[in-house]
């Protein structure tokens, strides 16, 4: 499948990873950036390799996120910004919003933008391990924005429009 594989045990402890982030893009100097234009990395796919339920530390979801962090990485363009600093202010920027949980049957297949902002969960107080897949869908180069537009176009269409009616 390629990408991450995400394994939780049964645990209370906090496993250090679980704080909300959108994924990078592409690397810059051998570090992680990302634009809004997604260069590189067209969507980040979940795949349940295992019955995954509310008690066995799902994926936390952040619907519509990718409007927001489209706001945040629109000002820097192009040339995007470290993943961090895009990470942190796309977290801080999306607090209003719910939260869902990536939960279902082993096979299941999520796939989201991949500036929707995410986090891992925990503890884990299911009775097995969880497993996930998380491999990005790669692009050629970088989203177009031209006509006629994909679903994940029209949102960084969206988030940028919208920054730009703000004044930001």
């Amino acid at each position: 499948m390629g990408g991450s594989l995400a394994v939780r045990f049964p645990s209370e402890r906090d496993p250090g990873d679980a704080g909300w982030h959108i994924e990078a893009s592409y690397a810059e100097d051998g570090n992680p950036w990302v634009n809004y234009r997604s260069r590189s990395r067209g969507l980040l796919a979940l795949y349940l390799l295992t019955d995954v339920d509310e008690a066995s530390a799902p994926t936390r979801l952040r619907p519509g996120s990718h409007l927001d962090a489209a706001r945040v990485l629109a000002p820097a363009g192009d040339a995007g910004m470290p993943w961090l600093e895009a990470a942190q202010a796309a977290a801080t920027a999306t607090e209003h919003l719910p939260t869902v949980l990536a939960t279902g049957a082993r096979g299941r297949r999520l796939p989201v933008p991949s500036v929707l902002v995410h986090a891992a969960s925990w503890p884990h107080r299911g009775t097995r391990p969880r497993v996930i897949a998380q491999p990005g869908v790669a692009l050629h180069d970088q989203f177009p924005l031209t006509a006629p537009l994909s679903p994940v176009e029209r949102a960084i269409v969206a988030g940028g429009q919208s920054n730009s009616a703000a004044g930001s």
